[in-house]
């Protein structure tokens, strides 16, 4: 029996978290390298067209992305720059800016989405539905989970702040 075999399955599951999400950030960064793109740039443009009714605020996408405003900051900046995103200050408070894919990027996605859909049905191929309805439960308890823990983290910066 290996070390692995030997985990619990949370120890396995929580080390699988990250060996699947380096893994997967590894592929679609070497697939998305010839189009001049990252990973973290495909996933503010995923965030901003498939969460949003309207063009967001950073502070809004950083929220979803589990990012900083920073982060997400930069990444923007670099997605302006080839002309797959528009940055708005927002028409109310000039503090604050809106994400908003262009046209270019309309186009650009379009082209990119049949290699898109092969790499995720790929990915979950010998995984049945209610494999994957148990999965997406699962993650949905424990992004609550991690929501609920730095809820707290936060709360007791704030008071130790004071």
């Amino acid at each position: 029996m290996s070390k692995a075999e030997k985990m619990s399955d949370r120890q396995y599951l929580f080390g699988v978290i990250f060996i699947v999400a380096n893994r997967v950030d590894t592929m679609l960064e070497r697939e998305f390298k010839r189009f001049g793109i990252t990973t973290k740039q495909w996933f503010l443009s995923v965030i901003i067209e498939n969460l949003f009714d309207k063009p967001p605020t950073m502070k809004e996408v950083a929220k979803e992305m589990g990012s900083s405003h920073q982060n997400v900051k930069q990444v923007a900046l670099k997605l302006e720059q080839k002309g797959l995103l528009i940055l708005q200050k927002d028409k109310r408070d000039a503090r604050v800016t809106r994400l908003k894919l262009s046209e270019s990027s309309y186009d650009f996605w379009k082209m990119i989405k049949e290699e898109g859909t092969m790499f995720t049905e790929t990915l979950f191929k010998d995984i049945d539905k209610d494999e994957l309805a148990i999965a997406r439960r699962v993650m949905q308890k424990m992004l609550l989970s991690i929501n609920k823990m730095d809820n707290k983290s936060e709360a007791e910066n704030n008071i130790g702040g004071m």
